[in-house]
């Protein structure tokens, strides 16, 4: 088996910002967190300021931490996939459990129906449990040691299945009696 490897992680060249309004940055931080972290500032920032007006001092912290601490680990290489940033996965892992994904059906020469997409409560699986109440009922019954009402089902069902297989002069002779032929075959009769 053959295996290759991807060196362009290692060809991967940033650009640094070494100097910011007269302030010296030192080694330079990478420009794409810095214009990031700008944005994230701006629209946090300015969002809290709408609703809530200038910060005081114990909730200047509210106003500050949250896009300087998605923006410091957001930008980071994910674990997973190291051509990715973090706030990339997360957005994609946000976007696939609200939104789903869109099957590709025959290399996308048919759009996927609706009924294809795969439903919201298998995307979410286990971590949709939390939000369900019948979930939450079954938890307090567990915490609470007691037990929950057997679920009947019917009997099961035995398969019988036999494999058989047939030589060549059984799928002849079955072609002899009329069974299906490809086009081709009709044209060369």
């Amino acid at each position: 088996m053959r295996t290759g490897t991807t060196y362009t992680r290692h060809f991967d060249i940033e650009t640094r910002q070494h100097e910011l309004l007269g302030l010296d940055l030192g080694e330079g931080a990478p420009r794409r967190a810095l214009v990031l972290g700008f944005v994230l500032f701006g629209v946090w920032t300015g969002s809290l300021l709408l609703l809530f007006g200038l910060p005081g001092r114990m909730t200047f912290t509210l106003y500050f931490l949250p896009p300087l601490l998605v923006a410091i680990v957001g930008t980071q290489r994910s674990r997973r996939n190291d051509r990715r940033w973090n706030i990339t996965s997360w957005a994609l892992g946000i976007r696939y459990l609200t939104l789903g994904h869109r099957p590709i059906i025959c290399g996308g020469r048919r759009a996927a129906s609706r009924a294809e997409w795969i439903p919201r409560r298998a995307r979410w699986g286990s971590k949709g449990d939390g939000l369900r109440r019948e979930s939450v009922r079954r938890r307090r019954e567990y915490d609470m040691d007691t037990d929950l009402p057997a679920e009947t089902a019917g009997a099961p069902i035995t398969l019988d299945a036999r494999p058989r297989l047939y030589g060549p002069d059984a799928v002849y002779r079955a072609v002899q009696r009329g069974g299906r032929t490809n086009t081709g075959e009709k044209a060369a009769r």
